[in-house]
């Protein structure tokens, strides 16, 4: 028994465990980072990636790459996280925080350490998204004044309430034109979704140019893909005379407007392409009457029951 005991303790030793305690590989947090970020540019898209090289190479990397990764503690995280919040909102310390713990999910998977040390930490609290929108007669000096290359990428934005970079990655492979939808595979959530083209977009779509060495329905002078629009979309936003409007509030516009329309909540959804009905539920208050249709729904059944028919009855006795 005991030359049986002392083999175990000898293979324990050989694996860097003796009585529950093992030996953490010493990998450089600096070290692993580099190889984290090769991981994401090969699996993760495009805007996720550059986001994680924003999160490491500015902030995680600078703050901790002296340190081993086991030397990294929940108590050294939520200090960053205070100073973090000296200078950025909380949604800015998620998308690092989010980073991190995913970091260290492919270190435990690739065998660098056995623990999660930074698993107890959790995310801030965030306040509700800011929800701008256009209201129609600024719809029409945003589309008189955009430039001729970027009137017909704002008219998508406006009726299909696609994202920035779902714009400029469609190609026309993904356009129906015979049955009036758009397919998109390239999503922020990789889900296949699907969106109808309504008649102004269809009208816009058919009097686009085509480039015969390019699928992108929105090109470069080389037939490339479009990298950005923001000097010329924030110029037609000036001259338009319109304040606090970005981009992205195309998105919200397109979505408000279809609430105010009387559209259910969950249609909303699924255009959008939202995962959770919890962000589709901040423009359920533009509709002013679905709070009151319910309730007036409710008083009409309750005036149809016995109680209130016999009620009536005594009444008029």
């Amino acid at each position: 028994m005991a030359e049986l005991a002392l083999k175990d303790v000898e293979l324990k030793i050989i694996k860097g465990e003796y009585l529950g305690v093992y030996e953490e590989k010493k990998v450089l947090f600096s070290d692993f980072a580099k190889d984290y970020l090769n991981f994401s540019k090969a699996n993760k898209r495009p805007n996720s990636y550059e986001r994680d090289c924003v999160s490491l190479n500015r902030h995680l990397i600078p703050c901790f790459e002296a340190k081993y990764l086991f030397e990294i503690t929940a108590q050294m995280i939520e200090e960053y996280k205070i100073e973090r919040l000296k200078k950025v909102k909380p949604a800015s310390v998620n998308r690092e925080l989010s980073c991190l713990k995913h970091l260290y999910t492919k270190a435990i998977e690739w065998g660098h350490i056995k623990n999660n040390f930074i698993k107890p930490v959790k995310k801030l609290k965030e306040p509700p998204g800011r929800i701008r929108y256009l209201e129609p007669e600024e719809i029409d000096s945003l589309l008189e004044n955009c430039a001729s290359h970027i009137r017909p990428i704002v008219i998508t934005a406006l009726n299909t309430g696609m994202r920035r970079s779902e714009i400029l990655s469609l190609k026309w492979s993904d356009v129906d034109l015979r049955n009036h939808n758009l397919t998109l595979s390239e999503t922020k959530n990789n889900e296949l979704r699907i969106i109808p083209i309504n008649d102004p977009l269809c009208e816009t779509l058919n009097g686009l140019p085509r480039y015969f060495k390019s699928d992108y329905v929105f090109f470069n002078k080389d037939g490339d893909r479009l990298k950005t629009i923001r000097t010329g979309f924030e110029k037609a936003v000036k001259r338009a005379g319109i304040e606090n409007f970005t981009f992205h509030d195309l998105r919200h516009t397109f979505a408000s407007h279809l609430v105010m329309a009387g559209v259910d909540i969950r249609t909303v959804q699924q255009l959008l392409g939202h995962k959770e009905i919890k962000m589709t539920m901040r423009y359920s208050h533009l509709s002013p009457s679905h709070l009151a249709d319910a309730v007036h729904r409710l008083g009409t059944n309750l005036a149809l029951s016995k109680f209130n028919k016999n009620r009536k009855a005594c009444k008029s006795l």
